[in-house]
């Protein structure tokens, strides 16, 4: 496998899904529907063969596919995974599929067609090794999201849409102005491959960049030392990442967003396309920049406190389902944030900083795809009942519905307790290994992190115990249990919730050896 261009063909295959759609008579929306569906499972099954080949016993890249693509400033065509990739492009693979077959049938060509899209600039993004080939599916993947949260959302949603677009716009033109520094200094520091992710990493690992940095940028008048000059660099670069991940107090666009955008869009939403800004800050961030993260360590961590703390507080505050599970997003991807940063830290006995830094970096690797599975399940179930509520997900607007629909209620239920972090789910793993490391490394923040957890238990129980517990509202007492086809649909992300709670190291056995190799050039 790894002598065919796999991950090129994986990456536009949606496309040529897309285009194909595009190009059908009007009134086919069946066929449109099972065309998308055909294609993203076909891209599943290529995800997983791909799984199945992926050696975790090497740290590098696997399944490279390398072409001159713009020679005169060293810009290739660099795609390969390792074991954060791999994970990814699986998480990816995973959830398209899922959101098409929970979305109720009808939307139209458009909507199949910027899914498929909006899965190229995933699957893109999550393969690509060097910054202008990953850079241009990176904002390629912010297109088909905008008009996805526009063309279908609810009736706010053009505001919504709009505040998505600009605050992404606004990290990626950060984004963009740091690396466009950054290949100013490889140049002068005459790099074969200067937009390189792996020949940029080295060089900062190095100590070549900020020196180089300094003398193109001409800016000693404006940071006195090299350092300074680093580290404005690095918090452009940051921006970027922080308002995708959302790291508070980036994270104000998210609620407005995924509460307008369909739901089955959410799924996709907070599922894979928040995992592009967490994605970032390990691939990018941490190889690039480990001593400016250790500089600014502590305000960075408390960045990452707030999140956890303060996202989960907001979410308490809330009584639309849809606006709880967003701001308990935040609550979740603050922990990834949290595990990043703390793992740059400093300790006496290298050996056991090394085995924390390990177990920090692949619990936040484990809790982006725990996250992605366990959020997309529960957006999914809003979604159903939404539909056989007429719209209505308020907490208020239930009560009692485990009497009529126990089904629902059960795969619901273990869809929440993952959430919470209950051992034997796949909540608890990630959790787990995130502050083992993190207590270890900074105790301080990992004590501080810690209401968060409890706060997350209070919301999440609220919301099973108002919905679907105590008398039943009389307005419900026909609401239907799960469909032969709904239940089809939501066993496969409870069963995976079951997998990596029980057995994680199906999933960890692939990640290892890439994230022991990132945590030892720290």
């Amino acid at each position: 496998m790894n002598d065919l261009p796999i991950l090129t063909i994986l990456t536009f295959l949606p496309v040529v899904g897309s285009s194909f759609i595009l190009f059908m008579r009007d009134g086919l929306s069946g066929l449109n529907r099972l065309t998308a569906l055909g294609t993203s499972l076909i891209a599943l099954v290529i995800t997983i063969a791909l799984w199945l080949n992926f050696d975790g016993a090497n740290s590098g890249y696997q399944f490279e596919q390398r072409l001159s693509w713009i020679p005169t400033i060293g810009v290739e065509y660099h795609v390969g995974v390792d074991g954060l990739g791999m994970a990814m492009v699986l998480l990816t693979g995973l959830l398209v599929p899922f959101a098409l077959f929970v979305s109720p049938g009808g939307e139209g060509r458009g909507y199949y067609s910027l899914v498929l899209f909006l899965q190229a600039g995933l699957f893109g993004t999550f393969t690509a090794l060097n910054f202008v080939h990953w850079f241009v599916f990176w904002e390629l993947a912010l297109i088909p999201a905008f008009f996805l949260i526009k063309g279908w959302g609810g009736r706010l949603a053009d505001r919504a849409a709009l505040q998505f677009f600009i605050y992404t716009m606004v990290g990626s033109i950060a984004l963009l102005l740091a690396f466009l520094a950054l290949f100013l200094a490889a140049g002068r520091l005459e790099l074969v491959q200067p937009f390189g992710f792996a020949a940029l990493a080295e060089a900062a690992q190095s100590g070549q960049i900020a020196p180089a940095l300094a003398v193109s940028l001409q800016l000693f008048e404006t940071f006195s030392t090299e350092q300074g000059l680093m580290q404005f660099i690095f918090c452009l670069s940051l921006l970027g990442f922080a308002v995708k991940l959302p790291i508070w107090p980036f994270h104000t666009w998210l609620p407005a967003t995924y509460t307008e955008a369909p739901t089955p869009v959410t799924m996709l939403l907070t599922g894979a396309m928040s995992k592009m800004g967490a994605y970032g800050l390990l691939r990018i961030l941490l190889p690039i920049f480990p001593r400016e993260i250790m500089a600014l360590q502590t305000p960075l961590l408390w960045l990452a406190i707030a999140s956890v703390v303060l996202g989960a507080a907001a979410a308490l505050r809330q009584s639309d389902l849809k606006r709880i599970l967003a701001y308990s997003s935040v609550n979740h991807l603050g922990y990834v944030a949290l595990a990043v940063f703390a793992s740059v830290s400093y300790m006496v006995d290298e050996g056991a900083a090394l085995a924390e830094r390990s177990a920090a970096l692949n619990g936040a690797v484990l809790q982006m795809f725990n996250h992605g599975i366990t959020a997309a399940a529960l957006f999914g179930f809003v979604s159903l009942i939404e539909r056989r509520a007429g719209g209505l997900r308020g907490l208020d607007d239930f009560g009692g519905l485990r009497k009529v629909a126990p089904v629902f209620t059960g795969l619901f239920g273990i869809s929440l307790f993952a959430s919470l972090g209950l051992p034997g789910l796949n909540g608890f793993v990630g959790e787990f290994l995130i502050f083992k490391g993190v207590f270890a490394l900074k105790a301080w923040a990992a004590v501080f992190a810690l209401p968060g957890l409890l706060l997350t238990a209070w919301l999440l129980l609220n919301v099973l115990q108002r919905v679907f517990s105590g008398p039943l509202n009389e307005r419900w007492k026909e609401f239907p249990d799960l469909t032969p086809r709904e239940l089809w649909i939501m066993i496969p992300p409870t069963a995976l919730m079951f997998a990596l709670g029980i057995w994680p190291q199906w999933l960890l056995g692939k990640l290892n050896e890439t994230l022991k190799a990132l945590a030892a050039v720290l």
